[in-house]
């Protein structure tokens, strides 16, 4: 999205402040619960590394200093991690410590290396926009199947695999404690590409209006009659929010992710963050409302029906 998109406002000299980045977040959270499933305490772990306790828990938060390759790997292989994690894990811990992440596919860390669903499982909140694809949150086990199958993959395995891992995922919006909110812009187009065939996408959508019945996710269609309310051609992109702790403070800064065909970017200058919320708000007040948004998206199933 061009600057002129929206108004993002001036810097203060708090948000040109260092915070930790997101490689070093997640390699702390993916650190902490391998220790954990290895059944270690902090004090017990640091004593195996020589080190102080302190030093392991800014690891884990993601604010050591320095984090060097050769102590990850040495955690690996205290906490019996195996080898195609490890090698993410230490691919995270060479990641530039910079505002704003490039994540490019195989570069450093395995494609495998699920950063974005790891990073997904943390939030309190997901803002987001799609323009072409359904959600994964919000996809059917025969819709998601078919876009893999369409994405090349043909070992049935690897197939299965990956819808399994796209079912869990929706687990962030139904789970009985805390789900996470979601609220969502879809472009119409996301409902009128056929996506798996007439049947598939009927109750794709059927779903997609049951789904928008739950006091926890807000859905909006935006019509082709909206035109395009930010003047640009802007692509998908998802807000992610961590929640506040006990005196109101963001547990972790909010995280901007745009998936690309190459690779991932994660923003997260406080502007950049800014700047995606008020193209959301635009697009959002540019759409249909709840009511009228689930009256299409069962009109739309019939049709398919029908076809």
């Amino acid at each position: 999205m061009s600057a002129r998109s929206a108004n993002a406002g001036p810097k203060t000299e708090r948000e040109e402040q260092p915070s930790s980045t997101l490689p070093r977040r997640q390699l702390g959270r993916h650190l902490r619960d391998w220790r954990a499933q290895a059944g270690l305490t902090i004090a017990e772990a640091s004593r195996l590394m020589e080190w102080g306790a302190s030093t392991l828990q800014r690891l884990e938060k993601g604010q050591a200093d320095r984090i060097r390759t050769i102590d990850v790997r040495a955690l690996c292989r205290i906490y019996g991690i195996p080898d195609a994690m490890a090698e993410g894990l230490t691919g995270l811990a060479q990641q530039a410590a910079v505002k704003s992440w490039w994540h490019a596919y195989g570069d450093l860390i395995p494609e495998t290396f699920e950063i974005y669903v790891g990073l997904e499982a943390w939030a309190a909140k997901l803002t987001a926009y799609q323009s072409e694809v359904m959600l994964g949150q919000l996809q059917t086990a025969d819709y998601a199947r078919a876009l893999i199958r369409l994405g090349g993959s043909q070992d049935e395995q690897e197939v299965q695999r990956r819808v399994q891992l796209r079912m869990q995922r929706q687990a962030l919006l139904t789970r009985p404690v805390a789900p996470a909110n979601l609220d969502v812009v879809l472009d119409e187009s996301v409902l009128r590409r056929t996506v798996g065939g007439a049947r598939v996408m009927a109750a794709q959508l059927r779903h997609l209006a049951d789904l928008s019945t739950r006091p926890n996710l807000t859905l909006r269609i935006l019509p082709f009659t909206a035109g395009i309310p930010l003047g640009d051609a802007t692509g998908p992109f998802t807000v992610l929010d961590f929640g506040a702790d006990g005196r109101g403070q963001p547990v972790e800064p909010p995280v901007v992710y745009v998936e690309g065909f190459t690779g991932d970017l994660y923003l997260e200058r406080p502007a950049d963050v800014r700047r995606y919320h008020l193209a959301h708000e635009r697009l959002r007040r540019c759409a249909l409302d709840i009511q009228a948004s689930r009256h299409l998206l069962r009109q739309l199933a019939k049709e398919y029906v029908h076809e």
